[in-house]
């Protein structure tokens, strides 16, 4: 849930292993000078090595193992010395399906880091009932389970658990904003407590960086909907109650009662649950395919878009200048009016429109100044969706985002994006592309509702913006791109659920964009991602051109396109927006030759890797210029190529 990556790492046969990192243990000793009872917490040595890759093609880093265990043996020497009892060690590959040597190389990790601080042995995001045998030969002192992801676990680890250990529940769910149902959770665990007693802890399902940090900071919340919420400072109250509660503490056990109040209230509520989308749902199914087959609309569309050999274009977004975020700030604050802020974001697709005329660009966009975020954008105009002030999470390293919520079911009060396709449009005969992001991908980088399916959401959504494809084809646009970069990200941790998932993921974009018109080109853009395991589903979304990154792999991506025999169109990404290096013309004319000797040269389009939202105008339009100028070069190379399939 929501927008999170971690850096991999790259591991080398010749590596060596060396503590050589002290903020750990001068945090920990300055919590403890504070008067606080310290748990620190590590990523565990098979995850570590597991959610890295191995720098060359054939070495396996599992067996880095041991050298690594010699740092990890030192980090925990040196939290011994600083009187440290307990230390929590994530493991959460335990959620997968794993091999056996790695499910094997477990038990000699961790009798080689045993010492005399006592190890919670932490798992999240799945279940591990399927691992037990295995991991209750550990030589550890306690595990930890996600009772939001996995529930159903309970049972199968209590059951099996070694009489000497502890058992963290992960109850309170650490990747969403609702409130806990506390009162629902002490009846469920009053059993468990009274089996386990003192070795019977409460924790949150996973760290609580997923969460926004503190829910009373918010001030622009409906007052209604502020009380369904909890972030992280409020999670916390919630472990502490609901522990109290299961220790018989009277007080406590009316405060649950009392705290799961609204959350009764919002299952009755009737602006969460609309009977009118419910029925639209029902007969979604019947609304995912197109009128004609790819094959057939292809004729269609160039006749009506006249493109080139090699069409270039950009996938959506351009430089989001100082001037930009300085008017939208503006804005949102109340010191421009309605009025100014629209002349401010026309004027920049108006510059955007011409820089793209001068650079020669084929197709073109109206470069989105007037997006804060491409989903909180949508879900500022979507009902069903509440966005915070202050609700950031952490994406990667110091990047942050803030997800929109989805509170009730979700529906289109009107036109999104309308309005700036048709005034780009109307500043270029050349077509200009329509912006959307698809439903998976709103899904996904929000914080979803739990009292329906994921798939429910993400349907309630697709028919939003097929209501929004529908505008746009009738107002004269003729390329509507409908972006989907988490569509490999959703996929489930379990390989049995995968193909469930990619099923009703690949349905919602076709319900999406099924409205199209034979001659309405419709694109989608997909990045971050690994289409080996999933290019059956990338073909079945039936897009008729798809873009990718490519560039940073050098084209290697495009393996599993060509084995596959993929039957639309394709661009390959020719350059990394997120270097601020120069691509020059001889580079991207090198990767486009590479290219075009595994996809049909008459299917494929020229484009950057990603949005240009994060580079600056200038670095920019010398880029695209190169970017131009490759493909003017592989048209006349391909001159006498027939623009047909």
């Amino acid at each position: 849930m929501t927008n999170y990556h971690y850096i991999v790492p790259e591991f080398h046969a010749d590596d060596r292993f060396t503590l050589a990192w002290s903020q750990l243990f001068d945090e920990v000793s300055e919590a403890q000078t504070l008067g606080y009872q310290v748990k620190p917490v590590l990523l565990g040595p098979l995850s570590y090595l597991y959610l890295g890759k191995s720098a060359e093609p054939d070495f396996d880093r599992l067996t880095l193992l041991p050298r690594l265990l010699v740092g990890y043996q030192a980090v925990l020497a040196k939290l011994s010395q600083l009187g440290i009892e307990w230390v929590q060690i994530d493991e959460p590959i335990l959620a997968l399906d794993l091999e056996s040597k790695w499910q094997d190389a477990f038990k000699l990790a961790y009798q080689i880091l045993r010492c005399d601080i006592n190890v919670l042995l932490t798992t999240y995001f799945g279940a591990v009932n399927d691992k037990l045998s295995m991991l209750t030969q550990l030589a550890v002192d306690g595990l930890h389970i996600d009772l939001s992801a996995a529930p159903e676990q309970l049972n199968s680890v209590l059951a099996a658990l070694p009489e000497d250990w502890v058992l963290s529940l992960g109850i309170i769910n650490g990747r969403n904003i609702w409130r806990a149902d506390l009162a629902h959770y002490a009846e469920r665990l009053r059993d468990v407590k009274t089996q386990l007693g003192a070795r019977c802890w409460i924790a949150s399902s996973c760290s609580l960086l997923h969460s926004p940090v503190d829910l009373s900071q918010e001030n622009g919340l409906d007052p209604t909907t502020y009380s369904w919420f909890a972030f992280a400072k409020q999670k916390m109250d919630e472990i502490a109650l609901l522990h109290d509660a299961l220790e018989q503490e009277n007080d406590a056990q009316r405060a649950c009662e009392q705290y799961s109040a609204p959350l009764r209230q919002r299952e009755q509520a009737s602006e969460v649950h609309k009977p009118h989308i419910r029925a639209r749902l029902n007969d979604a199914n019947a609304l995912s395919e197109r009128a004609l087959s790819y094959a057939e609309r292809v004729s269609q569309q160039r006749s009506a878009l006249n493109l080139p050999l090699f069409p270039t274009t950009t996938i959506g977004s351009f430089p989001q200048t100082d001037a930009i975020r300085r008017a939208r700030r503006e804005h949102r604050l109340g010191l421009i009016t309605d009025a100014q802020y629209q002349d401010a974001m026309q004027s920049n697709v108006h510059d955007a429109i011409q820089r793209q005329e001068q650079l020669g660009l084929d197709v073109l966009v109206h470069g989105e100044a007037e997006r804060n975020d491409m989903v909180e954008y949508f879900a500022e105009r979507l009902e069903g969706f509440q966005t915070t002030q202050l609700g950031w999470v952490q994406s990667y390293g110091s990047r942050c985002v803030k997800p929109a919520i989805v509170v009730a079911d979700i529906e289109r009060p009107a036109a999104m994006t309308l309005d700036w396709a048709q005034y780009a449009q109307s500043l270029s005969v050349k077509p200009v592309k329509g912006m959307l992001t698809g439903p998976v991908t709103i899904m996904c980088w929000t914080f979803p509702r739990e009292d329906i399916s994921r798939q429910q959401i993400t349907e309630q959504l697709a028919l939003a913006l097929r209501d929004e494809v529908d505008d746009l084809q009738r107002a004269g646009i003729g390329i509507i791109q409908i972006d989907e970069p988490a569509l490999r990200e959703g996929l489930p941790l379990r390989h049995q659920a995968q193909s469930d998932y990619l099923n009703w993921a690949v349905n919602a974009f076709k319900v999406a964009s099924g409205s199209a018109w034979p001659q309405t080109q419709i694109h989608t853009h997909m990045c971050y991602s690994d289409f080996n395991q999933i290019i059956d589903s990338v073909a079945a979304l039936d897009a008729d051109v798809i873009t990718i990154e490519t560039s940073r792999s050098n084209m290697a991506l495009l393996h599993a396109f060509e084995e596959f025999d993929y039957p639309n169109e394709i661009g390959p990404g020719v350059y990394d927006i997120h270097s601020p290096n120069i691509p020059s013309q001889e580079w991207i004319e090198a990767l486009l030759t590479k290219a075009a000797q595994r996809i049909a040269p008459q299917r494929l389009w020229v484009n950057p890797d990603c949005g240009l939202k994060t580079r600056c105008w200038e670095e920019t339009e010398v880029a695209l210029t190169n970017m131009v100028a490759a493909a003017k070069a592989l048209r006349e190379q391909y001159a006498a190529y027939p623009l047909s399939n």
